[in-house]
């Protein structure tokens, strides 16, 4: 059976902290969210997954390969029966693999109920945490977005029985179709409306998963600290290799980097036995990945730089300690490295460039007056950082290059008209937005309001 340790365990004669050396099940990590030493959870062994498996999956519902890599990690905690309800509720929905030219390709992750990436992880999670929580029990969810995942979260949780969601946001760093999808969830999912940065919220909530003094609200975690996001991140570049590679092949993903979950996920799928090439890391402005991988130094941006590609503002992206951990590091969750992983292995598997916002709209407007290929902010990250790598190699690359859209450009009107003359088409999921109605709380960045304010909206939940 796969057990899940703590990127902190080995932190000995670290003040405050005692390291956490316990092993727990997928169920354990899913529940808890963060390991009681605050570092995150990571499975072992990694499982394997067979070559010609991948391959199989040529021309197959999306979901069958969700399946594969569900049964993976699952099998013994989850009947297959069950995994596969789980998936084919999780995606009833399209995962274009749009062609621009030669082997280039932009994967579109935008088309689930919010139009971000973030559906995939939080469909899968939103339905394992309900077939595995305690009978009885309620769960309160609290997640810090920088953009997307408040509102996928949000969507993928609402209804569900024995669930709440709290949904911490930088009040002036998200875009207003953003904002307006955050505030007006309703039902069982409140807004929180943050007068700081994301790394406040982030911030902010890992400290209320370390008080011991609300450990009776159940609080977990939906953000991707929480290995339950990790694992459906996986499953999609999987699904584009098997889709555009012959065996033999490697291939190469850009992955618009922010928080580092979603390119965590292409590490993990590499190491389950896909033929990665290059896993490239672009982030925006917030550039303390690219410096450390340049230098060999790591440090983070305080405060993170508001940029044009909202969602990746992340100036100590959380899933560092996961990539340190799978290279021979220990980085914690406030940026200080206890031990460096080794960089050369990093360097060889992993290219990471800061793209400037004037370089994210050149993008935007020169692949539309190209190819006809309509990116948003983050997309465009994506697609410059693997220009970039291409133009760095030494020799050519022969396999697919995969560059992943993570947001519908239709969330970035003012931009998208402004660089390309056009009017992105709102996707069916975002119609129904002027209608709604809603508004948030309103927080400052202070640890101690935001305890009185679930102390007080949390009492005498089940």
């Amino acid at each position: 059976m796969i057990r899940y340790y703590s990127t902190n365990r080995s932190l000995e004669g670290v003040a405050g902290l005692t390291p956490f050396k316990g092993r727990v099940s997928f169920r354990e990590a899913l529940i808890q969210g963060q390991a009681p030493d605050e570092g995150l959870f990571m499975p072992e062994p990694i499982p394997a997954l067979a070559l010609d498996d991948i391959l199989a999956l040529k021309g197959v519902p999306y979901a069958q390969t969700a399946l594969l890599v569900a049964e993976a990690f699952l099998k013994d905690e989850l009947p297959r029966e069950a995994l596969k309800k789980i998936v084919e509720d999780s995606y009833n929905f399209d995962v274009p693999l749009e062609r621009v030219f030669d082997r280039m390709v932009v994967m579109r992750l935008d088309r689930g109920p919010t139009a971000s990436f973030k559906d995939f992880a939080a469909r899968m999670m939103a339905r394992l945490m309900s077939r595995l929580r305690d009978g009885g029990k309620r769960l309160n969810v609290l997640v810090a977005t920088s953009g997307d995942t408040g509102s996928a979260v949000g969507e993928a949780f609402k209804g569900v029985e024995g669930m709440g969601v709290y949904i911490l946001y930088p009040r002036n760093e998200v875009s207003g179709m953003q904002k307006k999808q955050l505030d007006t969830i309703g039902d069982n999912v409140l807004a929180l409306s943050v007068d700081g940065k994301f790394d406040d919220c982030q911030n902010l909530v890992k400290q209320a998963f370390s008080d011991p003094g609300l450990s009776h609200l159940n609080l977990t975690s939906a953000n991707s600290i929480n290995f339950g996001r990790i694992l459906p991140q996986s499953i999609y570049y999987i699904y584009a290799y098997a889709q555009l590679a012959g065996k033999g092949e490697e291939i190469v993903f850009s992955v618009p980097s922010g928080n580092f979950g979603n390119a965590l996920g292409c590490e993990y799928a590499r190491r389950m036995g896909l033929p990665v090439r290059m896993l490239v890391m672009p982030t925006n402005e917030n550039d303390e990945f690219p410096n450390y991988l340049r230098t060999g130094v790591y440090e983070k941006v305080s405060p993170s730089r508001a940029c044009l590609s909202n969602a990746m503002n992340v100036g100590h992206p959380s899933n560092l300690a996961r990539f340190f951990e799978l290279y021979g590091g220990t980085v914690d969750r406030t940026g200080v490295v206890h031990a460096y992983p080794d960089l050369e292995e990093m360097r060889r598997r992993i290219f990471s460039v800061s793209v400037s916002d004037e370089e994210t709209k050149e993008t935007i407007r020169r692949v539309w007056d190209r190819h006809r290929v309509l990116l948003e902010p983050h997309g465009a990250v994506g697609w410059r950082g693997l220009e970039l790598y291409l133009d760095a190699c030494r020799a050519p690359v022969a396999g697919p290059c995969v560059s992943l859209e993570t947001a519908h450009p239709a969330k970035f009107p003012d931009e998208i008209i402004e660089l390309t003359g056009i009017i992105p088409e709102v996707p069916q999921s975002m119609r129904d937005l002027e209608t709604r109605t809603g508004a948030p709380v309103e927080l400052p960045a202070d640890y101690g309001r935001l305890r009185a304010f679930l102390l007080d909206t949390l009492k005498g939940t089940d």
